[in-house]
């Protein structure tokens, strides 16, 4: 029993000196039971052991800046407006007869729309043309009258009085010939109006007269017709954006670009043609409208768009992918790869966008290579291995 407590001692505190001493494991081993090998010191490598693998070094993709000209553009929310736009109705009153066009058809200057019960202005136009004839002829009989009346009276034959009565008599049957002129073309007139025709191009809207209603002057709507092409649209920027949207008008013509929903190129072009004289207080924006070429009639009155104005051009202008830019409390950077291929932060202040990209500026040199992904796995300083990118825009 002693021998077993004395070698249970003996092995402990041989352990304790080698731990000490900084035998490993397999030292100690070799200690107490005659393991083969040489002990080892902790943490030495053994001898013939393979070494172990090198730090892992994190590659990214790298882009270089992209250097060109840009448009400056502002960008707003608008709605499109017709340039005119009319409720179409009847001058006379009468019974429609017929629809000549169908509802929401594209139609021409002068084309008949609608045509009315054309019969009781023909018969006024008939009586007017009547009067007309019958006292045209009273006014000849007159002329002829006073020729005569004149020879007689100059040979003393006729008193200076019956010439006057002849003179007058003339005289008023000239008046009413011009009374019945005007009445044949007052009478002309409303017979024309009984086709009522399209006063500009445009597309007609929902009949509101069927055939067969009385309409009244001036107090039915038959329909309604807009003019498609060109169209207005009108958006409101902000009292910041004024200075440099005049300054943009005195330089030129300045062109805008419209972009429908669910497009993502400008199907439509136009030009900016009116800003309003004054800012509206509760808001802080004024109204502006630009006037865009509709040709394919696509645009309607109202359509929600978007609306891009060319302010001018800005010549050689630093363009990084957007998803290169990180965000912190101190603002917008850029991860570049530095010297010994070591990860470098620069602050930057973002311009305007253009696709994919965004204008940068504010210390990052043109030739700087900027890291594009990987962005969270980073930090300024650490070693990485860049690879181009090769879907990357190149200038």
């Amino acid at each position: 029993m002693r021998i077993r407590t004395f070698l249970l001692g003996a092995t402990v505190a041989v352990a304790a000196v080698a731990a000490v001493v900084g035998f490993d494991e397999r030292g100690i081993r070799q200690l107490l039971f005659g393991d083969a090998g040489a002990a080892a010191p902790a943490g030495a490598a053994p001898a013939g052991a393979k070494p172990g693998p090198a730090a892992f070094i994190m590659p990214v993709p790298v882009a270089r800046l992209v250097k060109t000209s840009i448009s400056i553009v502002l960008d707003y929310a608008a709605r499109t407006d017709s340039i005119r736009a009319i409720a179409l109705q009847a001058k006379v009153s009468a019974y429609v007869v017929e629809q000549s066009v169908p509802d929401g058809a594209d139609v021409k200057v002068g084309d008949v729309l609608y045509r009315l019960d054309r019969r009781d202005f023909q018969v006024a136009l008939d009586q007017a043309n009547a009067q007309l004839e019958r006292d045209q002829a009273s006014l000849d009989y007159q002329h002829a009258s006073f020729d005569r009346g004149d020879a007689l009276s100059k040979s003393g034959w006729l008193a200076k009085d019956g010439l006057d009565q002849r003179t007058s008599a003339m005289h008023q049957a000239e008046a009413a010939l011009t009374a019945d002129r005007a009445m044949a073309r007052a009478a002309q007139l409303n017979l024309d109006r009984t086709e009522i025709r399209a006063p500009f191009p445009g597309r007609l809207g929902r009949n509101q007269a069927p055939v067969g209603t009385l309409v009244g002057a001036g107090s039915t709507v038959l329909n309604t017709l807009v003019q498609l092409d060109p169209v207005y649209v009108s958006f409101n920027p902000g009292e910041t954006d004024l200075v440099a949207l005049q300054k943009a008008r005195r330089a030129g013509a300045v062109a805008v670009d419209i972009t429908v929903p669910g497009e993502d190129v400008p199907a439509h072009k136009g030009e900016l043609t009116f800003i309003d004289n004054s800012v509206d207080r509760a808001t802080g924006t004024v109204t502006a409208r630009a006037t865009i070429a509709n040709a394919d009639l696509s645009l309607l009155p109202g359509q929600y768009v978007r609306v891009q104005v060319h302010l001018r051009e800005q010549p050689d202008t630093l363009l990084v992918p957007q998803a290169a830019v990180g965000s912190s409390q101190f603002g917008k950077y850029l991860y570049v790869v530095g010297a010994d291929d070591k990860v470098e932060q620069q602050p930057v202040a973002l311009g305007p966008t253009q696709g994919p990209l965004v204008a940068v500026s504010g210390g990052v040199a043109e030739n700087a290579r900027v890291i594009t992904g990987n962005l969270q796995k980073i930090a300024p300083g650490m070693p990485v291995k860049p690879m181009e990118d090769a879907a990357a825009p190149r200038s």
